[in-house]
């Protein structure tokens, strides 16, 4: 088989609406995939592949139970923790800022609980003197990838549902990511630790002190009431073990459920079993912890984290169709990938993900490929970080971040790509993607 010139078509059909799908964002990526396969499958008779059912599930039953979490006060609550160590570590904060913020994400799976704590990190780190810069790029970058390190993510419900497949086991995944991470985290942190003038030394600081712009703020300025709500800490706590149950009968084999079906055993795939045990968590917060009913689904969490479900579905689908209906094809021109230089993937979906803007989307639609092409599941979960390249085109937290920064040393650029977050978002995903294949050599 040749790549002819219907093949040429439908990857033009593709690529156009990658393109326009990351340009739009959220449903606008969804839709444009679902273009796609309606061009793909009704216009050029291509037949339709499956689209990820596993992995989408997966990501429902999360964003149900985070979202359950938000209704009963506990994500507030988790905020209002991050604030307070923030605060005891100020003239550490360029790493502080980082870690705090990050271990929220780890835990809660969604990068929206550290846009809260954005504006704590510029004002803790202006009040020690430290160029804030320096802490909120970093901090919003390794809070953004934080996702890669957490078990109730979206991302890593891509991964889990992709590799478990192949013979990689939950726990593997996380004793890869996790690690990886913290590591990466710390290289990024180290290299913005010196970056810029210090921060009374900065011109423009110095412009808006002298012109009035800029005043400075007390702890007690800062400081604002907070009222927690009154089942809010036995929400966090029953959402915690929810994750630990999922960890612990997902990590050990022998703890799961298996059924003799034709004379084959059969046991309960991984991503089922964060599927019950996820609903299962939200069950018990909104009985325990007195949820409202209009409380369910009616924060922040519930809406964004359906506008990925609704991206993942329809580019997935679409990218899916294509490279079922060409595998063998990709493969065969591909296989000297594996051998030769298997890094020229990781540049490739590092690329993918810079368009798509969604680190769920990108592991969606490269492993699966990675897989086609030969590659090995243990390299793709070592490397996994390449995926991470969202931050190249300044997005929502970028821009959000660099109005908190009073003190202006945080900025965009005059041109699209040079602007504070570039340095260490570039460390971590370089040094991400060579320590994560290190500790894999140990992991596999």
């Amino acid at each position: 088989m040749e790549m002819d010139l219907s093949f040429w078509m439908q990857l033009a059909v593709v690529l156009v609406c990658v393109a326009i799908g990351g340009r739009l964002g959220g449903v606008g990526l969804g839709a444009a995939g679902g273009l796609g396969v309606a061009i793909l499958v009704l216009g050029l008779g291509v037949q339709p592949g499956s689209p990820p059912v596993s992995v989408l599930l997966i990501i429902t039953a999360v964003i149900a139970c985070t979202s359950v979490l938000q209704g009963s006060g506990g994500l507030d609550l988790l905020v209002r923790l991050a604030e307070k160590l923030l605060r005891k570590f100020p003239r550490a904060i360029v790493f502080a800022g980082p870690i705090v913020c990050s271990l929220f994400v780890i835990l809660v799976g969604t990068s929206y609980v550290a846009f809260a704590v954005y504006p704590v990190v510029a004002e803790v780190a202006a009040s020690a003197k430290v160029r804030p810069e320096r802490a909120i790029s970093a901090s919003v970058i390794c809070a953004g990838i934080g996702v890669m390190a957490s078990p109730m993510s979206a991302a890593m419900a891509a991964m889990v549902g992709i590799m478990t497949i192949q013979g990689i086991a939950f726990w593997q995944i996380l004793a890869i990511s996790v690690p990886t991470f913290f590591l990466a985290t710390l290289c990024a942190a180290t290299s913005v630790f010196w970056r810029g003038k210090d921060l009374e030394d900065d011109p423009e600081f110095q412009r808006r002190v002298a012109s009035g712009d800029y005043q400075w703020l007390t702890a007690a300025d800062t400081e604002h009431k907070f009222k927690v709500a009154p089942f809010a800490r036995r929400a966090v706590t029953i959402f915690a073990i929810g994750i630990l149950v999922a960890i612990t009968i997902g990590s050990v084999p022998g703890m799961r459920p298996s059924w003799d079906v034709a004379g084959k055993v059969s046991t309960l795939p991984i991503p089922s079993l964060i599927q019950m045990v996820m609903l299962s968590t939200a069950f018990f917060i909104i009985i325990l912890c007195r949820v409202p009913s209009d409380k369910f689904a009616s924060g922040s969490v519930f809406r964004s984290g359906l506008i990925g479900v609704v991206g993942v579905f329809g580019i997935a689908w679409c990218t899916g169709t294509f490279f079922d209906q060409h595998t063998k094809l990709l493969a065969d021109a591909f296989s000297g990938l594996v051998t030769d230089a298997p890094w020229l993937f990781c540049i490739a979906a590092f690329c993918v993900s810079t368009i798509v803007f969604s680190p769920t989307v990108t592991t969606t639609i490269m492993m699966p490929l990675g897989l086609k092409f030969g590659l090995p599941p243990e390299f793709l979960v070592g490397t996994w970080a390449c995926c991470f390249g969202d931050f190249i085109v300044p997005g929502g937290a970028q821009i959000g971040c660099t109005a908190f920064d009073r003190t202006g040393t945080t900025h965009l650029g005059s041109f699209v790509f040079n602007h504070s977050y570039l340095r260490p978002g570039l460390v971590f995903v370089t040094s991400g993607t060579i320590i994560g294949w290190l500790i894999s050599q140990l992991v596999f």
